[in-house]
């Protein structure tokens, strides 16, 4: 019996945090930040190697920089820029705030659930 994987098709979002993830922890390998998020190693690889920074937190937490990956060698000899310092704070920016906002959301909807639960325990005297 031959067992083959579903392709899963994750959002351009989800693998650039994946690779922040990697570029950001100290000490973290490919290997273990893809059993964490349950990828593939490989696929964890090509995401570094097309929107990695080329930084790596080390295990002590200093950061090292290495040479840009070949795709995006590849990209700026096509025409097409990386995106910048500046582009990406802002990228960054947006994403958290859209996530706090998310997370506000939830904190009130779980106070209202709780509220609820309570009220509903309270109304029942089996």
């Amino acid at each position: 019996m031959i067992k083959t994987m579903a392709r899963k098709n994750y959002s351009e979002e989800f693998r650039r945090q994946a690779v922040d993830l990697y570029e950001s922890t100290p000490g973290a390998t490919l290997r273990g930040i893809a059993a964490d998020l349950g990828i593939e190693r490989a696929t964890l690889a090509r995401w570094v190697e097309l929107y990695g920074s080329g930084k790596k937190t080390t295990a002590d937490g200093t950061t090292t920089i290495s040479s840009p990956s070949r795709a995006r060698q590849r990209a700026t000899r096509a025409g097409a820029e990386p995106e910048t310092p500046q582009a990406r704070i802002a990228r960054l920016e947006a994403e958290n705030a859209a996530l706090r906002a998310e997370q506000a959301k939830l904190t009130t909807e779980r106070e209202i659930l709780r509220q609820a639960a309570k009220y509903f325990a309270g109304e029942t005297k089996w």
